[in-house]
């Protein structure tokens, strides 16, 4: 059994583009020991393009398909943090996959802060578009309920402090890593 106040096994981070997943998860992993990974981070080491490359040649079910594989290999791993693509929760198999290997943590924020954190970055090729609020708004709608039903904790990343942020996570994760311990 783990020490008190260690935690145990996986994290997986789920939520849509903006919402923190790689900036909380590397903060997450520095203060709790654990090893980082970003899925798309990964699949781009191993092809040698950019996420946005791959939409673009290959299109978003390949991407798909790239990022289930990534997934199926990363959560087998022992004591990591991953940050998901925002549409990894889209396929049944990943949902699965992660709700099977760790805790699944759901980052939200609001559209303001969405659209303010990802407004300049060219490699989100699903807001490369004309209107990327209403883009996000729809991803938003289409998702949100299975981020919702794959996650352990729901966690507001809305003009959020980042240390502050990690700091009541790990509280969370301690408290809910106790309660699991002390049962029968």
């Amino acid at each position: 059994m783990p020490a008190m106040d260690t935690l145990a096994g996986n994290f997986f981070l789920v939520g849509l583009m903006g919402a923190g997943k790689t900036t909380v998860g590397r903060a997450l992993a520095r203060k709790t020991g654990k090893t980082f990974y970003d899925s798309d981070h990964e699949i781009e080491t191993k092809t040698g393009v950019k996420v946005a490359t791959i939409f673009e040649i290959e299109g978003e079910q390949r991407f798909r398909d790239r990022e289930s594989c990534a997934i199926a290999e990363l959560v087998r791993r022992d004591n990591i943090i991953l940050a998901t693509g925002g549409g990894a929760i889209l396929r049944p198999e990943n949902r699965q996959l992660l709700k099977k290997h760790g805790v699944v943590i759901y980052l939200r924020a609001n559209i303001d802060d969405l659209l303010a954190r990802t407004q300049h970055d060219r490699n989100r090729p699903l807001l490369q578009t004309a209107d990327p609020r209403a883009k996000l708004e729809s991803l938003l709608k289409e998702r949100d309920p299975l981020y919702t039903e794959v996650a352990d904790l729901i966690v507001d990343t809305t003009q959020q402090n980042v240390n502050l942020l990690v700091n009541q996570l790990e509280a969370q994760l301690l408290e809910r890593q106790r309660r699991q311990d002390s049962r029968p």
